[in-house]
């Protein structure tokens, strides 16, 4: 089993830095798209923008190569010497298309080549990432339906369209994803080398960020969790083709590119989330940190400083253990279930004997271990882990970005299958 790669690489596996084309769709999000160019050439790749000519219309040809860098053509008979129409796909390590409009992946199922963009799509040998954009009736059309099947049959990503606002007062499913984390998916795609898409055909549920229980409607309690890691476990089960789904509780960070985001705030709601889409689940992650306690009483008013100096007292009550309770549960005998500890050694043991009573004591299949001793991991970039599987097994996984984190938890998950 491999422990995954850094998303940091942007080496092509002949050592020069990656060869990205950036396709680009006739739609309105086009522009959009000016930020994925700028964004992938600073993180140090190679970019070619290949625009159709319809995406000309949006954004003109000079804006591509200004920030390129590079000639930009819609044409297949430009520079015909150096056959772009082959060559410009045989090179790539990593084809994206953002926005991929309907009539593109229309043409991309159908093997159409009519010029340099989806000559590009059929020439390429490297992975393929679809980001498609348009209004929600075109998206949902059988006909779209069946293009977006059929690519993912072949291996293709296509990304799930995120949900908002989308042309003049329209709003639902359609909208491209924010284009920080198209970048980051494109990333995590490479950085795999084009690894299968061993998730394709699962749908898993991710739980992230920290939970908040009021005191009154000021104040929380709350923890140090930042959402990261749940993030990159997002971004990793996407590329390994999987759909996704988040509960996130109070992650300040866009959605992941192609996943389902349900935001929630206390313990209460995060369990209920997680517990609705937990039936339709190949495997849940609960990267979230839950609060374990939360007021017996949550003030109505926002409580006021006493005259006298004295503190008001807080009485604390047990929130439910959703950890335990989706273990024990088991709606889906088949299901793996994931936890996630957080843990500092004290005079009772170290940080791996607490771990492995957590383990046995949650029920679960696999327990990822973090030291936080000193306030380690939380909203750092980087981590290290141990993950603890019900089997006995223990598997080290050495420091580095939390997307290697991500991809050695998916690792074992598909060693866990149950």
């Amino acid at each position: 089993m491999t422990s995954g790669t850094d998303t940091a690489t942007t080496a092509s596996p002949s050592g020069a830095r990656s060869r990205v084309v950036l396709g680009v769709g006739g739609g309105i999000a086009a522009y959009k798209a000016c930020e994925v160019l700028r964004r992938l050439a600073e993180s140090g790749h190679d970019v070619t923008v290949v625009p159709t000519s319809a995406a000309l219309e949006f954004v003109g040809a000079p804006t591509w190569s200004a920030l390129s860098g590079k000639p930009v053509s819609s044409s297949v008979w430009d520079a015909v010497h150096e056959v772009p129409h082959v060559r410009i796909g045989q090179e790539a390590d990593l084809v994206v298309v953002a926005p991929t409009t309907a009539d593109l992946l229309a043409k991309a199922a159908h093997g159409i080549a009519d010029d340099l963009l989806t000559n590009t799509l059929l020439t390429a040998r490297c992975p393929v990432v679809l980001v498609p954009a348009m209004h929600t009736e075109m998206w949902e059309h059988p006909a779209t339906v069946a293009n977006v099947a059929t690519l993912r049959a072949r291996g293709v990503l296509v990304v799930e369209p995120a949900v908002g606002r989308l042309t003049g007062k329209d709003s639902g499913k359609g909208r491209l994803p924010e284009p920080a984390e198209i970048v980051e998916l494109a990333r995590d795609v490479l950085a795999r080398g084009g690894g299968p898409a061993d998730l394709a055909g699962r749908h898993v549920l991710v739980s992230a960020g920290g939970t908040r229980e009021y005191l009154d409607p000021v104040r929380y309690l709350g923890n140090r969790s930042s959402g990261l890691q749940g993030w990159a476990l997002a971004r990793a089960a996407l590329a390994r083709g999987a759909r996704v789904t988040v509960v996130a509780a109070n992650v300040a960070l866009p959605d992941p590119a192609g996943a389902d985001v349900v935001r929630v705030e206390t313990t209460a709601q995060l369990r209920e989330a997680v517990l609705a889409a937990a039936p339709q689940a190949d495997a849940v992650v609960m990267a979230a940190a839950p609060a374990d306690f939360r007021p017996a009483e949550v003030a109505t008013a926002k409580i006021k400083k006493a005259d006298d100096g004295s503190a008001p007292t807080v009485h604390l009550v047990q929130n439910p253990d959703v950890l335990a309770e989706l273990s024990s549960s088991r709606v889906r005998p088949d299901a793996v279930v994931v936890g996630f500890a957080a843990e500092t050694g004290d005079e009772r043991g170290g940080v791996l004997d607490h771990a492995r009573a957590k383990l046995a004591r949650k029920g679960c299949d696999l327990l990822v271990v973090n030291d936080v001793s000193g306030g380690a991991v939380f909203g750092s970039p980087d981590n290290e882990a141990v993950i603890l599987g019900a089997d006995g097994r223990s598997v080290p996984v050495a420091r580095g970005s939390k997307a290697r984190v991500a991809h050695a938890i998916w690792d074992e998950v598909l060693r866990t299958e149950r």
